[in-house]
């Protein structure tokens, strides 16, 4: 047997992040195609605080009635100026009556929502730059004008 070590969650951050009201694209062959603008939001990590800047989207394809696949990019800035751009990948699965729900705007139990994401990270930052070399996962939850989570590293 090896020895290798098993990987702990360290909290990294969490975020509120406001967005506008989806660009339903429709079926296409995939899937439903969604676009949800992202308006702004708050993040709150260990010592740290930052704002979601405004101009990015989180890209949706609603799979079938139970699950959909989420790819969000949006850039965050931090209380010392610095810039990051965040890659989230998520995915949301409930049951079909409680994911209708969701695409309607309706608010919904988050947890009665399965809602994991793998968060990753660019900086040009050098006191930042540990966070391109790591490993994120998160949960979240979706209300109607918001989207938030709890970022965690993998140690």
């Amino acid at each position: 047997m090896l020895n290798l070590p098993t990987p702990t969650l360290n909290l990294f951050a969490d975020l509120s992040v406001q967005v506008d009201k989806p660009q339903e694209v429709g079926q296409t062959h995939h899937g439903v195609r969604r676009l949800i603008p992202i308006l702004g939001g708050q993040v709150q990590g260990q010592g740290w605080t930052a704002r979601v800047l405004p101009g990015g989207a989180d890209f949706q394809l609603i799979v079938n009635e139970r699950m959909a696949e989420l790819d969000a990019r949006y850039t965050i800035e931090t209380d010392g100026g610095d810039l990051i751009f965040v890659q989230n990948r998520a995915v949301r699965t409930a049951a079909p009556e409680v994911m209708a729900r969701l695409v309607r705007g309706e608010p919904v139990p988050p947890e009665s929502v399965y809602f994991r994401c793998s968060p990753s990270f660019e900086t040009a930052s050098p006191s930042l730059g540990w966070i391109t070399e790591r490993l994120f996962v998160g949960t979240g939850a979706r209300h109607p004008d918001r989207v938030v989570m709890r970022f965690f590293e993998v140690a």
